[in-house]
């Protein structure tokens, strides 16, 4: 049963997880994708670990028939999308996405209803629904330059991010109408908190991502998506210290290609682990186990939502080759 989100299945407490998961994806020819916000253990036995634009890439061009996806579940649905006939596996079906959630596709299509003349740009981070109703899909690595293709005069509604969508309108000069939505980990974070950690690390440099408020962006040395969080740090000759105002899970492949370098989490407005998106840490080792050797949960999807959803995303994709990203 899967009331759960994962298959229920008693494991031997011996069992070696990893020689064991190493094997199954040998043995079924399965590739295991998986997202910077998973935690370390899950990146380590990976297969490949990105962003949102490097996994849909990955996606795309596998030779594997099993696509294990450990992310969230908007991230297993652009898999499929673009390997209709390949079996998509997500080791729980619960792992959701607060942004995604924040953009119901009923009124997000009485919202574009509301401006006839704008073409659609929208966040990877939304539902099969939304991109079929989008015209270009983009992440944060590519949102910039996707938005800036178009003509200056042409109006855009973005979604479901305000935040990434006003900050791409501060960047570009633009005027995009924008749909209220935000990822619940970007929004935790404290401005107050953030100050204080810098007066007490004044050598550290503030990295954020694009999905955080404005304020805290203001007092950002670096923002960027995820990899380029990743790329600065490895890059950075002239400091040491990073404080990273993002999901925590990057911290630990910031880490391991800088071992000499520290890496602060920038602190939520509470005392909880909200900077730790709830979702991505709902997979585990032995949900990856599960998944792969009885090969559910498998996520399935309407044929014709797949062929319009994959336009946009398609769209994407030739932007990102085109701009060399």
């Amino acid at each position: 049963m899967l009331d759960k989100g994962y298959l229920e299945v008693e494991i031997d407490s011996a069992l070696d997880l990893v020689k064991e998961i190493n094997y199954l994806k040998k043995e079924k020819n399965a590739v295991l994708l998986a997202h910077y916000y998973q935690n370390p253990d899950i990146q380590d036995i990976a297969d490949y670990i990105g962003d949102s634009l490097g996994l849909a890439q990955q996606a795309e061009k596998t030779q594997a028939d099993i696509i294990l996806f450990a992310g969230v579940h908007f991230m297993a649905e652009t898999a499929k999308i673009l390997n209709p006939t390949k079996k998509v596996l997500i080791p729980d079906l619960k792992a959701g996405c607060s942004l995604a959630d924040s953009c119901p596709p009923d009124k997000f299509a009485a919202f574009k209803a509301s401006y006839p003349n704008h073409i659609v740009l929208t966040y990877i981070n939304c539902t099969a629904d939304i991109k079929a109703l989008s015209d270009v899909i983009v992440t944060s690595t590519n949102a910039v330059q996707i938005v800036e293709s178009f003509p200056k005069d042409q109006p855009i509604i973005f979604a479901p991010d305000k935040n990434l969508g006003a900050y791409i309108n501060k960047k570009t000069g633009r005027n995009m109408v924008l749909w209220d939505g935000a990822c619940m980990v970007h929004e935790i974070f404290s401005l107050e908190k953030l100050l204080k950690l810098k007066l007490q690390n004044p050598l550290a440099k503030i990295i954020a991502h694009p999905e955080c408020e404005a304020p805290l962006l203001e007092h950002a040395d670096f923002i960027g998506s995820t990899t380029a969080l990743l790329n600065y740090t490895k890059k950075a000759e002239n400091g040491n210290e990073f404080i990273v105002v993002t999901e925590t899970g990057i911290l630990h492949q910031m880490q391991k290609a800088s071992p000499t370098k520290t890496f602060i989490p920038a602190p939520p407005n509470n005392n909880c682990a909200c900077n730790d998106c709830p979702y991505m840490k709902l997979n585990t080792l032995e949900k990856i186990y599960v998944a792969l050797k009885y090969e559910k949960p498998e996520l399935l999807m309407n044929e014709d939502l797949i062929k319009k959803a994959k336009l946009p995303i398609a769209k994407m994709l030739d932007l990102s080759a085109k701009f060399g990203l």
